[in-house]
């Protein structure tokens, strides 16, 4: 058997074979992985090479690597652009890269395999253990998809947390000048629970950030950062950091594990690196450089804070309640929030009007996240959805922290928008002179009897929720958080766009039924020769309309706005002059395929520059994101790396040709 470690003269080029393995995988779609995949194992025969494939795509992993196929290979490619656990190619060559490099780059990558670093089973995932380089051009890539692994494994605290609190304020809770108590320790009980929830909530974003950044041993310096960041009496702060400083200590903290990883040690102390020295070292350096550095300065600023708060307490009533109400939505439940509350609750016995701005800004950030979802599904994933519903209970309840897996995805769009919500509502509150004698807010201190003005106090709670979910879907329409379009684009478009006159090679698009390909999921009707669109953004509202036509979407708006949706995470131009934009959306009511071809080519973001000619559009229910129409996906990926397919679409004539082409795919 050839050692890995010592390959043989001549390999990676034409001559002696090696047993070379890969795995491919992408985070938000599946053509990438399927695509990568193929090329490989295309070089790898041209060059004489047996290659295993293992591919990580929404439906799983599949042609699995097994001990065996590990024990006896002689380098590792893994083409991957999210977490690859490493662990198991331990002693073996390893090269990590980006998913696109196995598409446009497969010889380089075999050839290169064969002076790969040996991996040393410290368990770094693909994102942390490439070779010098590789990781330069997807370092924002990398700080996105950790943030968002925080923000996933964060958000079930936050609903729990959060409804069990709801629900014992509801049925167990009454109000009294301290705020709101409990009847019965029964609801006592239930409180503390979703308390705990919640007081986990901090640190496990924090941990999972640092996760995804550093791996395992990064995971205990992450969730200790968070929770110094949360419980501020580490550092004479009454507030504390809040999810803003989760979000530093858990970067802090994976950067610190990657640092360490590279620093030579002995040989002896390889062993215990990963489980003892590396999480010693960067708990202790996290901690206390966040409460030396950062937290001492965080509490002198607020206490400060504090003291300018009590010296406005005779200016403009609404300008007071815009101060107010932007402090209370800016970081829900950390610093600034507290600073605000914490000002309201120790005024309400003599200036219950301070507290009655408070109390109707502090449920505006929730209720207009879960409005937001409402409003506008196709901008948010099923996840958030979900969340935006219990985030609409959690605000009647007055629990602004419902908003803070909204805000830690997105902080440049939805904090703003929450800011301008908060503002009108602590303004309109200000102006009303609305009152809160007890030192909590939301719907539930209104309906418990404490709140005088109770119209009015709606009222600037209501118009505070529009405007903040209005804002939320302006800013992510605007701003790139998912479809880059204004509301309301699809309604400009035709429902199916005018058939473009018939050009050279081409025809006329024939009539709608006829015959299918790919199991029934593109037919006929979805089909259009030649596309008149000259955009990206065109050809989609153009294939949409294909999809409508089938009879199988529900939703134009909400389709096209989850395909902009997905296009903002990362380009579907494949190179090779194909793009596959795609979806998983209720917009559909079953899966459903359009192809159609450019003449002249759309610019599509693909990584090899090419202009997209080939382009198909996917949309599946979210009920059957993982369903046989995805293994369907997986070989039309596979069949287009296929020049003479390639060439045959192009050039076939009307539609029952294209569509006898796409038979082709099984």
């Amino acid at each position: 058997m050839i050692s890995p470690a010592d390959p043989p003269e001549g390999a990676g080029v034409r001559g002696p074979g090696l047993k070379l393995l890969a795995v491919t995988a992408c985070p938000t779609g599946i053509a990438h992985t399927y695509m990568a995949a193929e090329k490989l194992a295309q070089a790898a025969q041209v060059l004489g090479h047996e290659m295993k494939v293992e591919t990580q795509g929404s439906i799983g992993a599949e042609n699995v690597l097994t001990d065996n196929d590990v024990r006896e290979a002689d380098g590792i490619i893994v083409a991957a652009d999210k977490d690859v656990d490493l662990s198991r190619f331990a002693g073996k060559r390893v090269l990590v890269v980006g998913v696109a490099e196995g598409i446009h780059h497969p010889e380089r990558l075999i050839d290169r395999v064969r002076s790969a670093p040996v991996h040393r089973g410290d368990g770094a995932g693909a994102g942390a253990a490439g070779p010098p380089g590789a990781e330069a051009g997807r370092e924002r890539g990398v700080l996105y998809k950790a943030l968002m692994n925080g923000v996933s494994y964060m958000i079930p605290f936050v609903v729990v947390g959060g409804l069990l609190i709801a629900v014992s304020l509801a049925l167990g809770g009454h109000t009294t000048p301290e705020g709101i108590v409990f009847h019965s320790s029964f609801w006592q009980t239930v409180n503390d629970i979703g308390v705990i929830g919640f007081t986990l909530m901090i640190p496990i974003l924090s941990g999972y950030i640092a996760y995804a950044v550093g791996d395992r041993p990064a995971l205990v310096p992450g969730m200790v950062g968070g929770w110094i960041a949360s419980h501020g009496e580490l550092y004479d702060s009454e507030a504390g950091a809040g999810f803003i400083g989760a979000i530093a200590t858990g970067f802090l903290a994976g950067y610190a594990v990657r640092w360490i990883r590279k620093v030579t040690v002995p040989e002896f102390v390889r062993p215990i690196m990963p489980v003892i020295v590396i999480p010693i070292v960067a708990t202790s350096a996290v901690g206390l450089f966040f409460v030396y550095v950062i937290g001492r300065p965080i509490a002198w600023v607020f206490t400060h804070l504090t003291d300018w708060l009590g010296s406005l307490t005779g200016t403009s009533a609404a300008l007071l309640g815009v101060l107010l109400g932007l402090m209370i939505a800016f970081d829900m439940g950390g610093p600034v929030n507290k600073t605000a509350f914490l000002f309201g609750a120790g005024l309400v016995s003599r200036n219950p009007e301070i507290m009655g701005m408070c109390a109707a800004a502090i449920p505006v950030p929730p209720l207009g996240q879960g409005l937001a979802t409402v409003l506008r599904r196709g901008l948010f994933t099923q996840q958030e959805r979900e969340t935006g519903l219990a985030a609409l209970f959690m605000g009647f309840f007055g629990i602004t922290e419902g908003a803070i897996p909204f805000a830690a995805a997105r902080p440049a769009r939805v904090i703003p928008a929450n800011m301008l919500g908060g503002a009108v509502a602590g303004a309109v509150a200000g102006l009303a002179a609305v009152k809160d004698s007890v030192p909590h807010g939301g719907p539930i201190v209104a309906v418990l009897g404490a709140v005088g003005g109770v119209p009015m106090f709606f009222v600037a709670v209501a118009v505070g929720t529009v405007v903040t979910a209005l804002a939320t879907v302006t800013l992510m329409a605007l701003g790139g958080g998912a479809a880059p379009r204004m509301p309301g684009a699809v309604a400009a478009a035709p429902a199916v766009p005018p058939v473009p006159p018939p050009v050279p090679g081409g025809g006329a698009t024939e009539a709608a039924g006829g015959a299918s390909a790919l199991s029934g999921h593109l037919t006929e009707a979805s089909v259009r020769p030649w596309l008149a669109a000259r955009s990206k953004e065109a050809a989609i509202h153009e294939l949409a309309g294909l999809l409508a036509a089938t009879g199988r979407v529900t939703d134009p708006d909400g389709l096209v706005a989850a395909v902009l949706a997905r296009e903002a995470l990362g380009t579907t131009g494949l190179g090779e002059e194909i793009a596959i934009p795609h979806a998983k959306t209720d917009a559909v009511s079953a899966p459903v395929v359009a192809f159609a071809r450019s003449e002249e080519g759309i610019e599509w973001g693909a990584p090899d520059g090419t202009r997209a000619r080939l382009i198909f559009m996917i949309a599946v229910p979210e009920r059957m994101a993982g369903d046989e129409h995805l293994r369907i996906l997986a070989m039309l990926s596979r069949k287009l790396m296929d020049p003479g397919f390639r060439e045959r679409l192009l050039s076939a004539g009307g539609v029952g040709a294209v569509v006898g082409v796409l038979a082709e795919v099984s």
